[in-house]
């Protein structure tokens, strides 16, 4: 009888080549099939599968093998203890973006008062999940969220809709930045902009396991993956308000190069950069006096 006991152990064996944690991921596997939460699994190692459960456990298993990443074949990922939905039109959501989250909330948090409801814009949402998870925690908060894919916008609008926060996004697809003739909503200026834009260089990009198998055009940040930064900072000048705050997700390697094009843009802005729980560089801090 294929009881999960012995399904998990079969599969942790198969898995084991390809996998740094194959227990987990069997274990996982199988709670998606059953729609169990996974520590239900695990207590009750005697439960049989049916025929049907087999069928599609044999399936997501053999897109595990052939390289796709768990979250599409699962079909939502958590982020800041939330549970998203992804696909493969978006970027999977990453642990390490949750420090540009904590702070964001931090500060609008701190600055919010009643008559003045921050606007914020997040470009490049994807996912969604930082417009969402910002969203979630900061009552009333007004919230542009852009990217130039339409398909990665549909599933931030899901998104959206499943945490109740849909009422305060609103999302545009162009690249970085709304025109601003093109809605009297963005006329105004932005109290606080984050991005996690993408930021490999392009050679660099061909040789990661994530290449053809997360977008390309989330990962892509040209020849030296500064691409989208530089053209960022010659824009948000005019769409930042007087003390204000940007936040910018960086690669590891390009915390000298992203302080010297946001020093470039904001000559009179603190600017800092700020590690992760890694220790390694990750964002960059513009605040405009």
């Amino acid at each position: 009888m294929d009881r999960t006991s012995s399904l998990h152990s079969d599969i942790t064996t198969r898995l084991a080549p390809i996998s740094d944690t194959p227990a987990l991921d069997a274990s996982v596997l199988i709670s998606h099939i059953l729609n169990k939460p996974r520590t239900w699994v695990l207590a009750h190692p005697e439960t049989v599968l049916t025929q049907s459960q087999l069928g599609s456990l044999g399936t997501v298993v053999s897109r595990f093998e052939n390289g796709e990443p768990l979250p599409y074949i699962l079909g939502h990922w958590e982020f800041f203890g939330m549970d998203f939905e992804v696909t493969p039109d978006v970027l999977i959501p990453r642990p390490e973006t949750e420090l540009l989250v904590e702070k964001a909330i931090a500060w609008l948090q701190d600055t919010k008062n009643q008559s003045n409801i921050p606007g914020v814009a997040d470009i490049g949402t994807g996912s969604g999940a930082i417009a969402v998870s910002i969203a979630a925690h900061v009552p009333n908060v007004r919230i542009i969220a852009t990217d130039i894919s339409r398909n990665a916008l549909k599933v931030a609008q899901r998104n959206s809709e499943k945490h109740d926060v849909s009422e305060n996004i609103e999302f545009v697809a162009c690249d970085l930045l709304p025109e601003k003739s093109s809605s009297a909503n963005h006329e105004a200026l932005i109290d606080f902009i984050c991005a996690n834009l993408p930021y490999i260089p392009t050679r660099e990009l061909k040789n990661l396991p994530v290449y053809n198998r997360e977008p390309t055009l989330a990962l892509d940040g040209g020849e030296d993956g500064l691409d989208h930064f530089r053209k960022l900072m010659k824009i948000s000048p005019e769409w930042l308000a007087p003390n204000g705050l940007i936040l910018l997700e960086i690669e590891a390697t390009q915390g000298t190069e992203t302080l010297s094009l946001a020093k470039e843009a904001f000559p009179e802005a603190h600017i800092s950069l700020h590690r992760d729980l890694a220790g390694k560089d990750r964002l960059v801090k513009i605040s405009r006096r």
